[in-house]
């Protein structure tokens, strides 16, 4: 005979499974209403090293329905061992997140309910827990809803078979905006990191809007002409017969939902093509990225949003502003809600990313030109102090170009070289010197397909034709494009994995836009992280408690931003260029310092070393010495190892530069940092091999290049040593002509086998 389980004897899913289930089920629809074990996040993505995985996703025991995407309660469940309300604080946690009103908690004797909105808890018995109507009813008492708002806060979203499903995030964005509307606010403020669905959060709004009957002439603002032509292509493409691009001066007034960009409806000095239509024609409006020509006051975009005051006005951003001149709380009100990229990245929806900081020699330390020294086009450059802020807008030193462009290429070597780059630079011309820098570096990709590199400005019409195919996740092309302030915003680039900062960045709002450009995450992709390589410094926003909080007004006065100008080009995103400045070729430029950070889980960045960074990759090929000193003794090239290592992300030069000794060797190098042996510079190793008296073991000619090729490698390294051209240059030359060099060892090959063995002495332990 079977004895019956105690009830503290079983587990927390025998507890739902007998009491809890049951007691739900018999009042609310299992099918449409109840969702047990509701997962709501992605887990966050960590990175180590080179390694990436998952955190653990946030799962609520069960979540229910009033309707679809209209959650009214949630239920935390525990074992019979634990109180009826041991599951409360974890179910108020939730709630706050998912915006949810009532929270339950039981152990399977009895529910403990919260209501969110009085702050009052009661404990009720399993066969009382409340159907969705007395909740519903409930609800809309405790807020004060009417029968005309309830009609609007519960018009269905938009779904078809096939069409994804809103986040929880949008849902409490749209549902909250939806509550808002319906409550007369006209005046409406959504905050949402880029890369988290701005756009499909706005499109389930306007349907709701529009299908409930509220909203009947929409229009919908942005400022490039990217961002109106993929809204209408991705997420808008349900509005297909209603919706209309503005464009050209004729204006049909039959559709429903008018898409435009500031500058059209502007237009410039006298003319201002929104007067053409009344101002009442539309009773909605949403401004995406509303932190550009909206906020501020005296902007001309700011007119068109006076002229239909009268009807609501949504304003979307990832950044809005708050500074003393330019306000988006001050015109559209406290956002009703803020989704941040901190949030969003713990949440798993967006990607976390890896800084590189490095610092250049005249970066840092600056540059005095030597009295009377002329620039490139003969004019005289004037005596001042040029630091990082000067460079490639008053200043251009070409090696600065030259050793940013080597960094990012030597980079992607170590990883992949098609993962798609931006590289933001200072101006236009800038962007125009980075592509032909890093075409230089790239010659060998570049001469497979031109468009390997390309640089896409808004003054450039063949550079912005391929913007469409760098976004595109099947196209190859361009891989790496340059910019200046084009592509900072707006850019749905979800295969970016590099984003180079080369531009001098002092705006916050800037700052997070050109970050945003990497944090769409592309799993299928291989994209779960992306990089950031910072060469200005710009990353120190990131430690600024604006970047990722509340948008706070400013009580210290800062300076008026001057009016923008009416005659500006349309849609370029590009600063003017400056009419003159200095150029040099001659002045050397260096990596002086290297570090890696990576985003932890506090929103922090913690710092990895360049050697330790390079010590991992080093073992990741050679576990041990003995593993990397057989590698290296039976190796027929050296320089085979040392290029197989940069493929692998080990950069020996700028680890040198780092190490401040430029003249120890490579194999020296390597040891030194992955294996703690102490290093050796080229001169020492040389001097070792004459105390050894090796070379007395040859004469003549064949005893002076032998001598002549240690000279070599004291100065040069051991990549001399392996070519057979070095023998028809200085000193080898003067010595005798390649042939008699050859014959005094007894030929080539004898000749190839001396040189490994004086390679072999070179590397003998002192």
């Amino acid at each position: 005979m079977d004895v019956p389980l105690k009830k503290s004897a079983m587990t927390e899913e025998e507890v739902k499974l007998r009491y809890i289930t049951p007691a739900i089920e018999c009042k609310w629809n299992s099918h449409t209403q109840m969702r047990m074990e509701q997962v709501f996040t992605d887990g966050r993505v960590i990175v180590r090293r080179n390694t990436v995985e998952r955190g653990k996703k946030k799962k609520a025991d069960y979540v229910l329905y009033h309707k679809s995407n209209l959650p009214l309660a949630i239920v935390e469940a525990k074992n019979n061992e634990h109180s009826v309300g041991a599951g409360m604080q974890q179910g108020i946690e939730y709630a706050e997140i998912l915006d949810i009103p009532f929270v339950y908690s039981s152990n399977g004797s009895a529910f403990l309910e919260h209501d969110m909105k009085n702050g009052t808890e009661r404990e009720i018995a399993l066969e009382d827990f409340p159907t969705p109507d007395e909740l519903w009813a409930r609800y809309i008492g405790e807020h004060q809803i009417t029968p005309e708002q309830e009609k609007l806060i519960t018009e269905p979203y938009h779904f078809q078979r096939g069409d994804k499903t809103p986040r929880y995030y949008q849902r409490v964005a749209i549902n909250r905006t939806i509550e808002a509307v319906a409550r007369g606010q006209n005046r409406i403020l959504l905050i949402m990191a880029t890369g988290t669905g701005k756009t499909y959060t706005a499109f389930q709004i306007i349907h709701r809007l529009r299908k409930s009957g509220a909203k009947k002439k929409i229009l919908f603002l942005a400022d490039r002409n990217i961002l109106i032509d993929q809204t209408m292509q991705q997420d808008f493409k349900p509005f297909k017969k209603i919706m209309t691009k503005i464009s050209g001066k004729k204006l049909d007034s039959s559709y429903e939902l008018y898409l435009s960009l500031y500058q059209q409806l502007a237009g410039e000095e006298s003319t201002e093509p929104f007067r053409d239509f009344k101002p009442d024609f539309f009773d909605l409006i949403v401004v995406d990225e509303c932190h550009r020509g909206s906020a501020r006051e005296d902007s001309q975009w700011r007119r068109i949003l006076e002229y239909f005051s009268g009807a609501t006005q949504i304003g979307m951003t990832a950044t809005p502003k708050e500074t003393k001149y330019v306000s988006n709380i001050d015109y559209f009100g406290k956002p009703v809600y803020t989704y941040s990229l901190k949030q969003g990245i713990d949440d798993g929806f967006l990607a976390p990313y890896k800084v590189f900081r490095i610092g250049l020699d005249r970066d840092l330390e600056g540059w005095r030109p030597p009295a009377g020294k002329l620039d490139i086009y003969g004019n005289e450059i004037e005596d001042r102090e040029y630091n990082i802020k000067d460079f490639d807008r008053n200043l251009i030193i070409d090696d600065r170009t030259k050793t940013v462009a080597k960094r990012i290429s030597d980079f992607l070597r170590g990883t992949n070289r098609f993962d798609k780059t931006i590289v933001f630079c200072v101006t236009t011309a800038h962007a125009e010197r980075m592509r032909q820098a890093l075409i230089n570096e790239n010659s060998d990709l570049v001469a497979e397909n031109a468009k390997y590199v390309m640089r896409i400005t808004g003054d450039d019409d063949a550079g912005k034709a391929q913007l469409d195919y760098f976004i595109d996740e099947e196209s190859r092309y361009p891989v790496i494009v340059t910019t200046s302030k084009l592509m900072t915003t707006g850019v749905d680039c979800k295969t970016c994995k590099l984003i180079v900062l080369d531009n001098n960045i002092s705006s916050m709002t800037e700052f997070k836009q050109i970050i945003g450009r990497g944090t769409r995450l592309k799993p299928e992709y291989g994209k779960e992280y992306f990089t950031i390589m910072d060469f200005r410094d710009a990353c120190r926003l990131f430690a600024d408690p604006e970047f990722d909080g509340d948008p706070i007004p400013p009580d210290e006065p800062q300076p008026e931003p001057k009016p923008q100008s009416l005659k500006q080009p349309c849609d370029t995103g590009e600063p003017p260029e400056m009419q003159y400045k200095y150029r040099v070729d001659d002045v050397s430029v260096m990596i002086l310092n290297e570090r890696v950070q990576y985003y932890e889980e506090d929103g922090k960045l913690i710092t990895e070393s360049l050697t330790g960074r390079t010590k991992k990759n080093i073992l990741g090929e050679y576990a041990t010495l003995d593993d990397f000193l057989r590698a290296w003794n039976t190796s027929e090239r050296k320089q085979a190892i040392i290029d197989e290592l940069k493929e692998c992300g080990v950069q020996i030069d700028t680890l040198r530069e780092a190490a401040g000794n430029r003249d120890t060797d490579d194999f020296d190098l390597i040891c030194h940092i992955a294996f703690d042996k102490k290093p050796l510079t080229k001169a020492e190793r040389a001097a070792n091999v004459r105390k050894r008296d090796y070379l007395s073991r040859y004469e003549g000619i064949a005893r002076e290049v032998l001598s002549a090729l240690l000279d070599k490698y004291a100065i040069n390294g051991i990549a001399d040593l392996e070519k057979m051209d070095t023998l028809t240059i200085d000193p080898f030359r003067n010595i005798a002509n390649l042939a008699d060099i050859l014959n005094a060892f007894g030929g080539r090959q004898e000749y190839i086998n001396a040189v490994k063995e004086l390679q072999n002495q070179i590397y003998t332990a002192a």
